[in-house]
Order: structure tokens, then C-alpha cells, then sequence
């Protein structure tokens, strides 16, 4: 039997994490753990913890890695702390890490100084802020890589991944959204007390790099999501350094007709809000890689998602208030094709499959360098 430890820190990762997670829990050659921490085991987020507990797995351990005053140094030193005597207690022969987040740079850093194989899943991604320095990071700690497409996989041998490290396996997220398993939109309007049927789904989240303007960037985001007339659904931002900076703004929607506002939404749900959306409004990953897949127009406001994709169909606007309200009207008055970039649903089934050969648990530990400049 193999023990496998899956880090989560936020909504999102575990979003993406769920359907991988699902398919090895239900074998008994696969023993599954996971760590849950970040912004799972904070109140202020809608201590998500507990809906991975709902899924009815296993093995979940809570640990709180940051309080209201923690930078995000200190926060992954103690993550790193914490996830070290986790693993030395349960000894996991496969760490599993998604993404960009510091909760990955942790259980990556701990596997690769423990000697113990770490699975890098979403790797080879472009974006902007601080996000793209942590994600190539876990990408040179990891020892094997999950990745959404090709583009992905050609960027980690670009890096010096080894080819044969890295599997294509798509977005695990898309196993969910592609899914029959997915709440009916009446469920989820009743649920979360929604009440309008034409909205726009509004997530900004701090730029780390733009920290000087961050409290400007976010009065201009919702100065225009008032000014627009439009109703929205409204998700608080993840914790970043600046978060406060676009709570702050978002206060001023409460109590306001036109906006529902949330610390956060369950993952299915808020796949379901987005696909009956207008369009999607923000700096999410969300508004790239999903709404595409339903055919929702995004407008992509500021940087942090620089470089993420070409996807002609993406709204790109400044911060400036204008230039929101001009690329809501654009949303408002576009047909768009869906648009399948990160894989087909079938992630979770290439997943099992790879760690079912028996070669996958000889990748070597002792990392190498494909070096292009003599291949």
C-alpha cells in the first residue's frame, strides 16, 4: 500500500485537488491523507475546512499556519514547520502539491529535504505577481509533474524538467465542472440566498507586487462594479498580503441590493453561479481556465493573471474605473464559444492510472537537469 499526503490551502487548490484525491481514496492500494491548512482553517474565509470533511474522506489533518497579522514569510516558515513533523509522523512514500500557492512551496520543500517524491500538479503555468517565482519554485522541488497541456509540459522542459516527469493529464478541476454531478442552479440559488437571475461573479484578489496601489486598484474595482448597475455575486479575495486592502472596498457593497457577498462558496456551487453568470469580472484564474469552458465571457482586469493565456475571447482591462465599465459593456454585448484548453474530465483517470505502474514509484529522488543548451 502506498501512503499519499495531499496539501490544501485554499478553496481553489482543493477544488482542483478533489477529483484526484477521490479516485485513489476509493482503492485499497492507496492510502490517503491529507493536510489542510491555509485559508481552509481561517473563520474570516468560511472555515472551508469543513466541506472537505462533508466529502466524507479520511485522514484529514487540521493544521492553522498564519494568524491575522502573519506576513506570507512567516506564514510558509510555519507551514513548513508544521507540514515536517506532520510527515515524520505518517511518512509518506507521495507528497502531492497543487499550483502557486505557499502551502505548496512547503510540502514541496519538505519532501525534497525529506527524500520523499513530490507530485507537482498545474505546474509550467504563466501569471503575473509573486504567484509565478512560487510556482516554478515547486516545479524545481518537485519530482514529477501533472500538467493541463502541452504548453505546460514544453515550459518544464524549458526549465529542465525531465520529459519523461511530466504528464499531460489536463486541469483536474474540469473532472468537476464536466461532471453530472454538479448541484442544479435552483439548489444553489436557494442555498446561498441569491437573489437575481442576471448577475456578473466578481473575485479581485491582491497583487503582492502591486501592494502601493492595492487599496486604488480595488476602490476603482468596485467603484465600477456600483456604477455598472449590473447585480453580482461577489466572493471575497483570497489571503494574500493586501487582502484587507480589497475587503475594505468590498464593505462598501454590504448591505447594497444589486451584490451577494461571500467569504467564500463551495466549489461545485460556485461552477454553478458562474456558468448561469453574464460574465465573469476580476483577476481570478477562474475567469481564464473555466468560464471558457461554459462559454462566459471574462473581463480580466490588471496583471496577476499577465501571460496566462492567448485566448482571443478574454476581456483584458486596466484598473481604472472606465476601463472596467467599457470591458463590462464589451461582456455584455459578446457571444462567445466555449472553449476546451485544459483537458477533456478525464484527469482524475490518467492520475490513477500513472501512479498504478509500478515504474512511477522508481522516479529517481536525486533530481536531474535536461539541458538544452547541448541537447
Amino acid at each position: 500500500m502506498k501512503r499519499i499526503v495531499f496539501v490544501t490551502g485554499t478553496r481553489a487548490d482543493f477544488g482542483k485537488l478533489k477529483s484526484l484525491i477521490a479516485v485513489l481514496s476509493k482503492e485499497p492500494a492507496f492510502e490517503v491523507h491529507i493536510f489542510a491548512t491555509g485559508m481552509h482553517m481561517d473563520i474570516k474565509y468560511g472555515f472551508t475546512v469543513n466541506e472537505i470533511m462533508k466529502c466524507g474522506f479520511q485522514h484529514i489533518f487540521q493544521f492553522i499556519n498564519h494568524d491575522s497579522e502573519s506576513l506570507m514569510d512567516i506564514t510558509l516558515s510555519r507551514t513548513i514547520e508544521g507540514f515536517a513533523n506532520y510527515v515524520r509522523m505518517i511518512q509518506p512514500d507521495l507528497i502531492v502539491v497543487h499550483g502557486d500557492r505557499i502551502e505548496a512551496l512547503a510540502g514541496a520543500t519538505v519532501g525534497a529535504l525529506n527524500n520523499i517524491l513530490v507530485a507537482h500538479i498545474e505546474g509550467g503555468e504563466l501569471s503575473g505577481t509573486v504567484d509565478e517565482l512560487i510556482r516554478h519554485a515547486v516545479s524545481k522541488l518537485s519530482h514529477t509533474h501533472f500538467v493541463a497541456n502541452a504548453d505546460a509540459k514544453a515550459r518544464l522542459i524549458q526549465m529542465g524538467e525531465m520529459a519523461d516527469s511530466i504528464f499531460v493529464i489536463g486541469s483536474p478541476d474540469m473532472d468537476v465542472m464536466l461532471s453530472d454531478n454538479l448541484p442544479a442552479w435552483t439548489e444553489v440559488k436557494n442555498y446561498y440566498e441569491i437573489p437575481f437571475e442576471t448577475f456578473g461573479v466578481a473575485v479581485f484578489h491582491p497583487v503582492t507586487t502591486e501592494l502601493q496601489h492595492m487599496h486604488q486598484f480595488a476602490a476603482a474595482y468596485v467603484d465600477a462594479l456600483m456604477a455598472s448597475e449590473m447585480n453580482y455575486v461577489v466572493i471575497y479575495p483570497n489571503n494574500d498580503k493586501g487582502s484587507e486592502l480589497v475587503q475594505l472596498q468590498i464593505q462598501r457593497l454590504q448591505g447594497l441590493p444589486r451584490f451577494r457577498i461571500f467569504p467564500s462558496m463551495r466549489f461545485e456551487s460556485f461552477l454553478v453561479a458562474m456558468k448561469r453568470a453574464a460574465f465573469m469580472i476580476g483577476n481570478s484564474s477562474a475567469g481564464i481556465r473555466e468560464a471558457p469552458y461554459f462559454g462566459v465571457p471574462t473581463i480580466n482586469i490588471g496583471t496577476r493573471q499577465q501571460g496566462r493565456t492567448n485566448n482571443p475571447d478574454i476581456i483584458h482591462v486596466g484598473y481604472a474605473t472606465e476601463a472596467i465599465l467599457q470591458g463590462i459593456q464589451q461582456a455584455l454585448h459578446s457571444t462567445i464559444e466555449a472553449r476546451q484548453l485544459f483537458g477533456t474530465g478525464n484527469s482524475d483517470a490518467s492520475f490513477y492510472q500513472i501512479l498504478s505502474n509500478p515504474d512511477f514509484w522508481h522516479t529517481p529522488k536525486q533530481k536531474l537537469f535536461a539541458d538544452q543548451v547541448h541537447a
